[in-house]
């Protein structure tokens, strides 16, 4: 089914919006892959903050004109799927880990802000820990010396009262 000129540029319009806030778009060819694993791939994606939908290359290189992610616009062949999102690792997962399991569904390549990225490129940013994770680590490494200090003041009192119990256990044995 045909889009008319309206409906071509509400898609247009809808992929421009996405990609203003994305930092990263990854591409995917995905010939003859089953409706019911693409359903299941979209709830995922939703699920983990990623827009991904199956658009006409045309549409798509008109939307990514004058960003940064122009230098897509060569490679946009064939049918291809586009997962767009504001954390790439979390894009870059999804994608690739339902590839993983599935051979029809192949990941062409991808960019970032002013970067155009391979498949591979792709995968080792997939291999990344997740923003959440990294967060956590920096918190974790930021709360250290803070309960160290802690836990050596609490040591003190807890050692006198130690020292006050060994006595009268003492006194209380003589």
């Amino acid at each position: 089914m045909s889009l008319n000129l309206q409906q071509k540029q509400a898609v247009v319009a809808e992929i421009a919006k996405e990609i203003a806030g994305a930092q990263a778009i990854v591409m995917v060819e995905n010939r003859g892959m089953v409706v019911a694993e693409m359903t299941k791939l979209r709830a995922k994606a939703r699920d983990a903050g990623v827009y991904f939908r199956v658009v006409k290359n045309t549409l798509v290189r008109r939307a990514v004109a004058d960003t940064p992610f122009a230098g897509l616009s060569d490679k946009m062949v064939g049918p291809l799927a586009y997962g767009i999102g504001t954390d790439p690792v979390a894009v870059a997962k999804v994608l690739n880990d339902f590839a993983k399991g599935h051979d029809k569904f192949v990941i062409t390549g991808g960019a970032m802000p002013g970067h155009v990225m391979s498949a591979k490129d792709i995968a080792a940013l997939a291999a990344l820990p997740s923003r959440d994770q990294l967060i956590a680590t920096l918190l974790g490494t930021m709360q250290a010396p803070i309960v160290k200090f802690v836990r050596t003041l609490n040591e003190v009192p807890t050692k006198f009262v130690r020292c006050l119990a060994a006595v009268r256990d003492a006194r209380s044995a003589a």
